[in-house]
């Protein structure tokens, strides 16, 4: 999140000085002339700038997800390469601070990875049979980041099953032995397999689950020959640099995958007054100065909205922040803001009924956490532990990056499967030291190593009992997590 946050309102100052010098908006080159025949149907300035605010808060997990799916699956020597499109990459190991790509990391559940292209034929994604003790998930979300289906514990149950996962524009029958089929909006989307690992000697058990994920083009699982293969992509370089001025350019690319829903028309409309979107021709760096500067302009406005969305998401119990912000196309039904700020706060995240996020940056009164200045206890009382069907967890992220944090025993989060190991309050509370220094070998199983600086805190619910006590609905429900207490 990064490379778009917190550069964009770093707007030069000298370049809107050099605006003010210019006049007119000649350059033939530049896509605002071109976009629209007629010349009273141009934006002005004014309009330039706000189509880029409404554009940048629409497109800003569109080219999130494009940075991902780019090292992920494209580049391979991003040094965060998975595996080319179409095959599975199975991680026999959970996340740790060398993973930088995603913020917000899950550090629960070993990951299988997928992308795909769907724009020659569907993909049968096959699951084997998993013990119904172990949680498993596949969750489905596609270039708009939208949430379109699930397969797993929750959502299927145990058994193994073939399902097939077709793109937007396909038509065609369900075939033979297929379970249920699922309709990406776009033509290239991800599924993210999240596996239950119950401790480090368990890792064996997950490699055996991950061995039995499958993807197979439909053509394959049926046993015919293959159409033909697409086209091949110039997909553009991700660079940290031309994206704090060329996000549209990625924005523009991505949308050709992406067939407008019905309410996206209006905001596609207005993209394609400035040269975003199919068939058109945005280039930033062919822009009048003017334009440039207006357009730079509405992606900082549009960027202080997210933020302060952001921040006033979901409701508040005792210090943490509970939200229900990650959805299907449905759940969202043209509220870009929403979508924008469940991005930032952790792209990829889950529907509320598969994982509930409660998350902090500040005690009760609003005090920053910071490890650098500060201890802190987090206490369960007896019998008031996350009520979830599958299992919970505490992470620890630097409050910056929003990424997990070296520490000297190496771990980044406490979860329920470590409760046998951890020690319980004479009174049968469980309490959880989160502080930058050991507190003592007596009490260091149940520490949460925190950063020499700015804290970020999210605890995970996954499968969220639905009756009470319940996390569920977000921010009503009769379970609400602990406040954070201040030890030192």
């Amino acid at each position: 999140m990064g490379k778009y946050s917190r550069t964009l309102l770093n707007v030069t100052v000298a370049l809107a000085l050099a605006a003010t010098m210019l006049s007119g908006c000649a350059n033939m080159k530049d896509s605002i002339n071109r976009a629209e025949k007629g010349q009273k149907d141009r934006p002005d300035i004014a309009e330039t700038r706000a189509i880029a605010e409404e554009g940048f808060i629409y497109g800003l997990p569109i080219v999130m997800n494009y940075d991902v799916m780019y090292e992920f699956s494209v580049d391979r020597n991003s040094g965060q390469f998975k595996a080319p499109f179409n095959q599975i990459s199975n991680e026999a190991r959970v996340f740790t601070y060398k993973d930088t790509t995603v913020i917000t990391p899950n550090s629960d559940t070993p990951y299988s990875m997928l992308w795909l292209d769907l724009r020659a034929e569907p993909m049968v994604l096959s699951v084997p049979k998993v013990e119904k003790k172990r949680y498993y998930s596949v969750m489905l979300c596609d270039g708009n980041t939208f949430n379109y289906g699930y397969i797993g514990s929750r959502a299927t149950g145990s058994d193994a099953g073939d399902y097939l996962v077709v793109g937007p524009n396909w038509k065609g029958e369900t075939p033979p032995g297929i379970k249920r089929v699922f309709r990406s909006t776009t033509e290239f989307s991800a599924a993210i397999f999240r596996t239950q690992l119950f401790n480090p000697k368990d890792m064996p058990n997950v490699v055996k689950v991950q061995s039995g994920y499958k993807a197979r083009p439909l053509s394959a699982f049926l046993g015919r020959p293959a159409p033909p293969a697409p086209a091949s992509l110039e997909f553009p370089p991700i660079d940290k640099e031309k994206i704090k001025t060329g996000f549209f350019d990625y924005l523009d690319f991505a949308l050709r995958f992406a067939p407008a829903g019905p309410e996206e028309q209006a905001i596609r409309a207005k993209l394609a007054r400035i040269g975003v979107g199919p068939g058109k021709t945005f280039d930033f760096k062919d822009l009048s100065m003017e334009h440039k500067v207006a357009v730079l302009l509405g992606m900082a406005d549009g960027e202080k909205k997210i933020v302060q969305a952001e921040e006033n998401a979901g409701a508040k119990a005792n210090g943490w922040v509970i939200a229900s912000v990650f959805g299907d196309r449905a759940f969202y039904n043209g509220n870009w803001l929403m979508r924008a700020a469940a991005a930032k706060a952790g792209i990829y995240g889950n529907d509320a009924v598969e994982a509930v996020y409660p998350m902090t940056k500040t005690l009760p009164n609003g005090e920053i956490l910071d490890g650098s200045k500060h201890d802190y206890t987090l206490t369960f009382p007896a019998g008031q532990l996350p009520p979830v069907n599958a299992f919970w967890s505490v992470t620890m992220y630097d409050g910056k990056t929003q990424l997990l944090i070296e520490n000297p025993i190496d771990r980044y989060l406490i979860n329920s499967p470590m409760l046998p190991g951890m020690k319980k309050n004479p009174d049968g509370s469980l309490t959880m030291y989160i502080q930058n220094k050991s507190p003592g070998k007596a009490k260091e199983s149940n520490w949460l190593p925190a950063p020499n600086g700015p804290i970020y805190l999210v605890m995970r619910l996954y499968w969220p009992k639905a009756t009470p006590p319940s996390i569920l609905p977000p921010g009503s429900g009769t379970w609400n997590p602990p406040s954070l207490a201040v030890t030192r």
